[in-house]
């Protein structure tokens, strides 16, 4: 429980940064005549809050603080269980305190940052189109590509991950899963071990 609140909190504060981080790095992707060209986090805030208002700073909040709400109590709920598991089969020593545990904790981290990624990662890949969904619009707009978000002005939840199972199928959930996978992983054997 206090993986999920801790992990809901603390996305929900930093989700102006995720969406500045996704627009600044999506916006590199696009042809130059459409770029935004942000200076920094600053004045990307700054550009977001003059054209569409204060609510898109928080654009793609829902799936941002469910995707963390999932991942920390999936993260801390396996790695403890897995822990358990391990020691009981003795392959660590008495207690699992072979190596003083470090190689039990390297274990159960591993193992929880897989599934972790696994429960998470549909999340990851909703919320980024979300939060590039005004930029996806403006670059559909000009080539006439197939957009990977919907069309309306702001997305739910549902529909973008409705739009998105339709024009790409169901792997399009993982998309990005093995960077992100690699990503969990040392993060969750320093934090947790």
């Amino acid at each position: 429980v206090m993986g999920c609140v801790s992990g809901g909190i603390g996305s929900f504060c930093g989700t102006p940064a995720e969406v500045a981080l996704v627009r600044m790095g999506s916006d590199s992707k696009l042809p130059p005549a459409e770029r935004q060209n942000y200076t920094s986090v600053l004045d990307c805030w700054a550009r977001i809050v003059r054209e569409d208002g204060w609510a898109h700073l928080w654009r793609g909040a829902a799936p941002t603080v469910l995707r963390a709400t999932v991942l920390s109590s999936t993260l801390l709920s396996v790695t403890s269980e897995t822990k358990d598991f391990l020691i009981t089969s003795g392959y660590f020593g008495p207690q699992g305190q072979w190596g003083q545990g470090l190689p039990l904790l390297i274990c159960a981290t591993t193992v929880a940052s897989f599934c972790a990624t696994v429960a998470s990662n549909p999340l990851d890949v909703i919320k980024t189109r979300m939060q590039q969904h005004k930029q996806l619009q403006k670059k559909h707009q000009t080539t006439g590509a197939v957009p990977k978000a919907p069309q309306h002005t702001s997305p739910s939840m549902l529909s973008c991950l409705q739009t998105s199972l339709q024009r790409e199928g169901w792997t399009v959930l993982y998309k990005g899963f093995v960077p992100s996978f690699l990503k969990m992983t040392p993060y969750a054997i320093l934090s947790l071990t």
